[in-house]
């Protein structure tokens, strides 16, 4: 069996689209202590490391917490506190709404074993967290999701996977916001399904 880490910032909608499509998830990785995937992965007993510019804890499916003291770092020092916590024998790592830049190392340390998705059509709207808004903003009619390789440049790896959602009379930004998330709670467990078989 595939050894899958899922590294997740936010609401963990993804992770979720992801577990639910019966993809076997071994560790969440977090950079936000906050982040209410943390739950989501306490929910259906899956580890969540958090590793954050401050402070560095652990959970454990038991609730069990260990605190080290940490202080602010740079990015290649913060990518080393991760380096250290994804087992090495891990086969994937998937960005679900990871915030953080990759540096250089960390991608060249797991080459062609970290995947993304971005809410449009790559390369455009690319390097951008508004990428929908953006779009919108635009006035684009047709938007999209993007499930690419992360390399060092952002938003920029080999694309594995594209689809095309069209913007209908009387959409506003919010049904094209949900459209793009349905799409990518589909596309995103599919694609990982065809690379770990």
């Amino acid at each position: 069996m595939k050894k899958i880490v899922v590294m997740a910032s936010g609401e963990g909608s993804n992770f979720s689209a992801i577990v639910d499509s019966g993809i076997i998830v071994d560790c969440v990785i977090t950079d936000n202590k906050n982040a209410n995937v943390i739950e989501r992965a306490k929910n259906v007993n899956i580890p969540v490391t958090i590793v954050d510019k401050d402070v560095e804890e652990y959970h454990q499916p038991s609730g069990r917490i260990n605190t080290v003291d940490g202080r602010a770092m740079s990015s290649v020092m913060f990518d080393n506190k991760i380096l250290k916590v994804i087992p090495e024998d891990t086969d994937l790592i998937v960005l679900a709404g990871y915030c953080r830049i990759l540096s250089s190392h960390f991608c060249e340390k797991w080459d062609h074993k970290i995947i993304n998705v971005h809410p449009s059509l790559l390369p455009a709207f690319s390097g951008t967290i508004h990428a929908i808004k953006e779009a919108w903003e635009y006035g684009c009619k047709v938007f999209g999701v993007t499930v690419h390789w992360v390399i060092p440049k952002i938003d920029a790896g080999p694309i594995i996977d594209q689809r095309a959602i069209h913007k209908l009379d009387g959409d506003t930004l919010k049904d094209i916001t949900q459209k793009i998330r349905k799409v990518e709670h589909y596309i995103y467990p599919a694609t990982i399904k065809e690379l770990i078989k």
